[in-house]
Formats: structure tokens, sequence, C-alpha cells
């Protein structure tokens, strides 16, 4: 059963909001209660859908309790009884997913943070797959995408890349990719057509702001240095590398891409900011729930998540036990939301679970 008097609730926000808009809210307000009314339209209308459901169902239901309605009327209203239910279930669930507790850094840009593991020079190459797959798949949702930092691997590709991407909602989808990415795929320097197994880990935090996370200037350690390899193409211009360290936890974070010393190091900042605000996350979701390296987005690093097998042409991710024969399109980004919807589907249905 849905929960009334909580339905009643987002539906009076709605209206509340609706009216506030209407009088004339401007300045940060006006964007946050746009954003507020963007977020709760899709519920508010399978709300008012589900009601609407209900009652004619209830009609229908009406209608074959009637001693008086007659064979055929009554055949017709069967037909329709059934059809009824089935809606008033979908609509039902779509609100029982959208009243799942959010979470808070769901709407957010993200850092990504590819680096090279086990398999030598094919697992660098390979980081570059993967950091042109999430390029794509940025571009093909509108997002921005930045490389922060690059460190190239001998024979091409990377050994490390850390981007940032833009724009609203990245985390929620690409929270689900953070764990250990297998490739199998025969080498262009083997000879004997042996496939070699490689891997990269990918790390997904959320952007944090200042206020998430208070970082005191005097826990830090700034070096400065020049910049070399991907970016540093001017390393005997300026020493424009910057290199933080948070003495407190010891993370350090390497940033050389701009030609600003300045560009860098706020783009530094900014990766320390979400690396130490993405430690907290990880603390508290192990505190509320012991078992959450069983749920899909646990964000377990060391976690194998996914295989692309390139011989078979075959994509697996592991954690739903979902396969397809699409490695090109996924590997492209053209069809990575074919596995990246299941996921959130599967984390839905877990939380459903859980709930009941």
């Amino acid at each position: 059963m849905l929960p009334q008097d909580k339905l009643d609730l987002i539906s009076r926000r709605h209206e509340e909001i609706s009216a506030r808009l209407a009088s004339g809210a401007t300045g940060a307000d006006f964007v946050a209660l746009s954003r507020e009314l963007s977020d709760l339209e899709p519920v508010v209308g399978a709300i008012h859908a589900w009601r609407r459901a209900k009652d004619d169902l209830a009609g229908i239901e009406t209608m074959l309790a009637d001693a008086g309605t007659d064979a055929e009327m009554r055949e017709l209203a069967e037909a329709e009884r059934d059809d009824a239910r089935a809606r008033l279930e979908d609509l039902e669930q779509k609100i029982k997913v959208a009243l799942l507790p959010r979470d808070v850094a769901d709407e957010r840009g993200a850092i990504l943070e590819l680096r090279a593991g086990t398999g030598g020079d094919e697992a660098s190459l390979f980081v570059g797959d993967l950091l042109r797959m999430y390029q794509r798949y940025a571009d093909l949702h509108g997002w921005k995408m930045d490389v922060m930092s690059a460190s190239e691997g001998t024979a091409g590709g990377y050994k490390e890349v850390v981007a940032s991407v833009s724009g609203r909602g990245v985390f929620a989808k690409l929270k689900f990719e953070s764990g250990v990415h297998r490739v199998q795929r025969v080498p262009a320097t083997e000879t004997q057509g042996r496939i070699h197994t490689s891997a990269a880990t990918v790390a997904v935090l959320p952007e944090a702001e200042e206020v998430d996370i208070a970082i005191n200037e005097a826990d830090l350690k700034i070096d400065t240095m020049r910049a070399q390899g991907a970016g540093g193409q001017h390393v005997n211009k300026t020493e424009s590398a910057i290199r933080i360290t948070h003495v407190p936890t010891g993370t350090i974070v390497f940033v050389q891409d701009e030609r600003s010393q300045h560009k860098n190091r706020a783009r530094a900042m900014a990766l320390l900011r979400a690396r130490l605000y993405d430690d907290e996350r990880q603390k508290l979701d192990s505190e509320r729930a012991a078992d959450r390296k069983s749920q899909v987005g646990s964000g377990d690093r060391s976690e194998r998540i996914r295989t692309y097998n390139f011989p078979q042409g075959r994509v697996t991710d592991h954690r739903i036990n979902l396969t397809l024969y699409k490695l090109d399109k996924v590997v492209a980004g053209d069809a990575l939301d074919e596995i990246i919807d299941p996921l959130i589907t599967e984390n839905q249905a877990a939380q459903l679970a859980a709930q009941a």
C-alpha cells in the first residue's frame, strides 16, 4: 500500500511551489524552487495518474457487482478490469521507486579516476579505451568532460587519468562504474594470437562543494613543479603542476593539465575535496549498512564488476549477470546505458525489498 499522507504532502508541496513561482520568485529562490518543482513533477504526475486509475478500477468493480449489468457490458468490464489492475500496479511501482530515499549526491557532477591495473601496456591502452567510452557517453548526455590530470603509458593509453564530468544527474548514472574493469583481447604485438587479460580500476567520486567538506589551509602541503607528459608541453616555461597533500589523512592529489598554476590549484582543491567527501560517504555507508558490499552500487573498487571480451564481442556485468553481445557499441559509449540502466533498476529493487 502507498502512504496516502505522504502522497498528499507531496501534492501540497507541488501546489505551494507552483504558487510561489507564479507570484514572482526571483534569484536563488527561483532557481531552487524551479529545480524542486522539476523533481516533483514526475512524481505528482504519477500520483494523479494512479488516483485516476484507482477510480477507474473502482468504477469497473461497481459495474461488475451490479446484478443489473447486462452480459455484454459485463464482458467488456471484465476485460477492462485486467488492464486497469495492470496499469494501477505499474503506477504504484513507479511511485514507490520515486519515494525511495535519494542519494544527495545523485544530481551532482562526478570525478572519474581511471588507473591501469594488471597487464602492463595493455592495461594502459585499456584505460585509454575507457576514457574515450566515457567521453562519448558524456557527449550523448549533454555533459561536459574535462581531463584534470593524465599520465601517459609507455606504448600509448594512460597509466592514470583523472577527469571531471559536469552536468545534472551525472553521479546518479556513473556511480555504478566504480570497480575493476577487465579486458580480454589479443594485443597488437602478440604474434601467436594468444588472448591476454588486463584490468583497469575506475573510481567515481561525486563533486563536492565547499559546504560539504571544511578544509583547513594549515592542513595542506602544497608543492609546485614542472608539468610532464600530457598537458605539459610547456614544461620549460612554467612550474604549473600542483601537488597537494592533506596532512591529516595523507590524501595526495596531483594536477598538471592547465598552463595556469592558479587553475591547476583550483582543480587540485576540487579533486581533494571530492576525495575527502567520498571518504566520508564511504564511512557513513559502512555504518548504515554492514552488507552494502552486496548491493549493486557499493562502489567497492576492489570488486571485479565487468569483463570486456573482444574475441567474443561480449560485455558481461558480473553484479547482475548481464551479458551483451555488442561490445563495439558499449566501448563506443553508444550502448553503455544498456548496462547502467539495468544496474539502476536492480539497485532500486534491492532498496524496495529492504524496505518491505
